[in-house]
C-alpha cells in the first residue's frame, strides 16, 4: 500500500456526480445548491466526474464524452468558469466535504491541446497514426508514457490542481505506468499532504486481454503501491453473475474473502452498486426468473458494511432505474422510486462511529435464501450484519463455517439492538430470524 494512506478512508463515503447531468442547469453553481443534501446523507467526499473541456473531433453525442478531454488545465465552459469551480470547492469545504476530481491520463481527445503541441507524446498504431489500444473509444487517442517529457507536463498539471482539490479519481489508472503514479503522488504530497488517490483499476478480463496483446496493464497489487483506494472490478464480474443468477452468493463472498487474504492488511477497495459505466442497480434487481427481486435496502447495507470506502452514484439514493448517458445533457431523474436517504444516513453513522478502520472481515452465505452473515472484528469490537438480499424473511445460522478447527458462534444467544432501526434482535441456539430488513448489531 502507499505508505501515506490514511486508514480513516476505510470508513468514509464518496458521492459521485457529473455536473452536466446532476441538475437541469448542468452548472457548477447549480450543483453547489445540492451540497447540503449530500453532506446530510453522511458523505465525506464529493467526486466530480471530468470537469475539463471536451473535444470536438470524433465527438460522441451532441456534447461529447467528458473523458475525451481537450485541455487538462482548463474547466469546461459549459459548466461555468474557473472561479465558479473554485467557489464550489470552497462551499464544499465549508460543509466538511472534501472534493475529488477526475484525472483522465490514459488518453485525450484527438484535437487536444496536448496533441496540437506535442504529437510525439502519443501512441501510434501499426499505420503510424494516433489511435487507441483498447476498446471502442473512437473519440480518444492514447498517450505514450515512454516519453518522459510527458511525465513532467502531467505531474505539473496535477500539482496545480492539488492546490485546490483534495483528491484525484484516476480514470483507467491500470493503463498508465504505476511508476508514473508513484512519482506524481510524491510531487502532489509536497503541496497537499494527505491527498487522496482513487484508482479506476480495470476488470480482470480487460487487464488480461491488454497484457495478452502486449500492452501495459498494472495489476491491482501493483497499483496499490501508489493508490489509497481501488475499484473492486477484480470481483465485479462475480457480483454481476450473482445478480444475473449465474452463480451463488457464496461464490461472490468467497472472492471478497480472497481480497482480504491477497492484499496488504490496510487494503481499501471501493464498494458500490453502480457507477456511470454500469447499469443502474434498480434496473437489474428485478430481472430474476422464479425468484423475488433483490432488495435495495439490503444491497445498500452490503456495500456500506463490506470493508472499504463506500461510493454512492448520483440518483442511487432515490432508486432511479434510468441510466444517465454522459454524451448529452440528460439530467438525473430525481423522481423518487424509493427514498434510501434515511437508510444511507444511518449506515454512514454506523460506518463512521462503529466500524473500525483496521477491521478483519469475513462472511458466508445461505445460498438457498440469498442471505448472508458478514462479520467485522477490530479495536471497536465485533459488528455483525445479517442481510437477506431479496428482502424475504429467513433464519440464518451465526455459526461460522470453518474449513479446519472448531466452529464458533459469532454472536452469543441473547438479545441485541439492530443499529439500523433500534429494533430487537434475538439469537436463539445460534440462529437469528430475519424479517427481511437488514440487521446490524455490535458487541464490544
Amino acid at each position: 500500500m502507499a505508505l501515506t494512506t490514511d486508514p480513516a478512508l476505510q470508513n468514509q463515503v464518496i458521492y459521485s456526480a457529473f455536473i452536466r447531468n446532476h441538475t437541469d442547469e448542468g452548472t457548477f453553481e447549480a450543483f453547489e445548491r445540492d451540497l447540503d443534501r449530500i453532506a446530510d446523507l453522511g458523505c465525506d467526499i464529493v467526486w466530480l466526474q471530468a470537469i475539463h473541456p471536451t473535444g470536438v473531433k470524433g465527438r460522441k453525442g451532441s456534447l461529447g464524452s467528458p473523458y475525451a478531454i481537450r485541455d487538462y488545465r482548463a474547466v469546461n465552459p459549459e459548466f461555468g468558469s474557473r472561479e465558479d469551480f473554485e467557489h464550489l470547492v470552497a462551499c464544499a469545504h465549508e460543509r466538511g466535504l472534501k472534493v475529488m476530481m477526475d484525472i483522465v491520463y490514459n488518453h485525450t481527445s484527438p484535437d487536444s491541446v496536448l496533441f496540437e503541441r506535442h504529437p510525439e507524446w502519443f501512441y501510434k498504431d501499426e499505420h503510424g497514426e494516433p489511435g487507441n489500444k483498447m476498446g471502442d473509444w473512437a473519440d480518444v487517442i492514447d498517450l505514450d508514457y515512454s516519453k518522459r517529457e510527458l511525465w513532467d507536463y502531467q505531474i505539473g498539471t496535477l500539482v496545480e490542481w492539488a492546490k485546490l482539490v483534495d483528491g484525484f479519481r484516476c480514470d483507467v489508472a491500470s493503463f498508465v505506468p504505476v511508476e508514473f503514479w508513484k512519482r506524481a503522488r510524491e510531487a502532489v504530497e509536497t503541496v497537499h499532504p494527505g491527498f487522496i488517490w482513487l484508482a479506476e483499476t480495470v476488470h480482470r478480463g480487460f487487464g488480461e486481454t491488454a497484457r495478452r496483446l502486449g500492452f501495459y496493464s498494472a495489476t491491482d497489487t501493483e497499483d496499490f503501491e501508489a493508490f489509497d483506494i481501488e475499484y473492486s472490478y477484480d470481483v465485479q464480474s462475480a457480483f454481476d453473475d450473482y445478480l444475473a443468477g449465474r452463480i451463488a452468493l457464496s461464490h461472490y463472498l468467497d472472492l471478497v474473502d480472497f481480497q482480504e487474504a491477497a492484499y496488504p492488511a490496510n487494503y481499501n477497495k471501493l464498494r458500490y452498486l453502480e457507477n456511470h459505466d454500469t447499469p443502474r442497480i434498480a434496473s437489474v434487481i428485478a430481472q430474476r426468473e422464479g425468484k423475488p427481486a433483490f432488495d435495495l435496502s439490503n444491497l445498500t447495507a452490503l456495500i456500506y458494511f463490506l470493508k472499504g470506502t463506500t461510493m454512492i452514484y448520483e440518483g442511487q439514493e432515490v432508486g432511479t432505474p434510468e441510466r444517465t448517458p454522459i454524451f448529452d445533457h440528460n439530467p438525473v431523474n430525481w423522481s423518487m422510486c424509493v427514498d434510501l436517504s434515511p437508510l444511507m444516513k444511518r449506515l454512514s453513522k454506523i460506518q463512521h462511529d462503529v466500524l473500525g478502520d483496521a477491521d478483519f472481515y469475513r462472511g458466508w452465505a445461505k445460498d438457498a435464501d440469498d442471505a448472508c452473515v458478514l462479520v467485522r472484528d477490530g479495536a471497536r469490537g465485533r459488528t455483525v450484519a445479517v442481510l437477506s438480499l431479496d428482502g424475504t424473511p429467513t433464519e440464518v445460522s451465526l455459526t461460522e463455517p470453518m474449513p479446519e478447527g472448531p466452529q464458533s458462534q459469532v454472536l452469543a444467544d441473547g438479545f441485541y439492538e439492530n443499529l439500523i432501526d433500534g429494533s430487537e434482535v434475538r439469537v436463539v441456539d445460534g440462529v437469528v430470524a430475519s424479517g427481511g430488513a437488514p440487521l446490524i448489531v455490535h458487541v464490544d
